[in-house]
């Protein structure tokens, strides 16, 4: 059994460009409420203070691992942040395998391993997903910035050797 996978995705929670969007305006308006305050409030300085806090925070995101994806050894490993339980999906167990869109919605949030309405979902970014569906019904909805190499990964482990 080999230890590298044949597909390894990273997902960064602050790597999505509406979010990064939605801070960097949040930090414009702090910024352009402390140029405009006069001098006589000592509460101006907050909103500059809370404007780099903000853009801070953005670029600790761009770095916080969400999740990883790996296909090895006829298996799919989700791994996720710190007390997330690693999720092992069995390729031999897997009847249908489909590339789709994630959501028909332009602002999808961060989930990992959340189960709802027969389907189990993992999404940080990116507007493609690849379905699978399981014996047993329950469809995996599995979000990547890279689809297309994703589902020939997965393929070319469910072929029989």
């Amino acid at each position: 059994m080999s230890d590298k996978g044949i597909f390894i995705e990273k997902q960064y929670l602050g790597r999505e460009w509406i979010p990064i969007t939605i801070r960097l305006v949040l930090a414009l308006f702090c910024f352009a409420a402390y140029f405009f305050t006069d001098e006589r409030e000592r509460n101006g300085d907050l909103l500059a203070i809370v404007g780099f806090v903000i853009i801070i925070i953005s670029i600790i995101m761009g770095f916080l691992l969400h999740f990883s994806t790996t296909v090895i050894n006829k298996s799919i490993l989700l791994d996720g942040l710190w007390s997330t339980r690693r999720v092992k999906i069995d390729l031999n167990s897997i009847v249908k395998v489909e590339k789709g869109t994630y959501s028909r919605y332009l602002f999808n949030n961060p989930v990992y391993n959340l189960h709802t309405k027969g389907t189990i979902r993992f999404y940080a970014a990116g507007n493609d997903a690849i379905h699978l569906t399981d014996r047993d019904g329950l469809v995996y909805i599995i979000g990547s910035q890279h689809a297309n190499e994703l589902l020939r990964a997965i393929k070319g482990e469910m072929k029989p050797v």
